[in-house]
């Protein structure tokens, strides 16, 4: 008996212990965007549940925009935008990678429009 309650002991602390590897992507991130006219400010606010993410980016034109077609697994996260260019709606693809308080993006214009920005965003308190 004491065998079966030890091995539960242990798969239980097992179980907490991969929940807390991944860590949460819930909440408020800001940072800034190297862009033509300067550094621009993106704060963005998500929230995973069950490997999908939803949230929303402000700091661009237009006001906030919510986030679409978002996952997050394995620290990795995944999710498209709209904005309006010069030209019309620009999709942009964002891709990270969350580190402790930080996430490492990549994001680029849908089709081959520009190259891959690079940027880091922290979590606000």
């Amino acid at each position: 008996m004491k065998l079966k309650a030890l091995m539960l002991f242990v798969c239980i602390s097992a179980l907490a212990f991969v929940a807390q590897a991944q860590g949460s992507v819930d909440g408020k991130w800001a940072g800034e965007v190297a862009g033509g006219r300067g550094p621009q400010p993106v704060a963005l606010t998500l929230k995973a549940e069950g490997g999908k993410l939803t949230g929303s980016i402000a700091g661009g034109r237009g006001g906030e925009v919510p986030i679409e077609e978002g996952t997050f697994a394995n620290n990795m996260l995944k999710f498209k935008s709209k904005q309006m260019g010069r030209g019309g709606e620009v999709v942009l693809n964002w891709t990270g990678t969350l580190k402790g308080d930080e996430i490492a993006f990549s994001r680029v214009a849908e089709g081959g429009q520009g190259q891959a920005v690079e940027f880091t965003l922290k979590r606000q308190q």
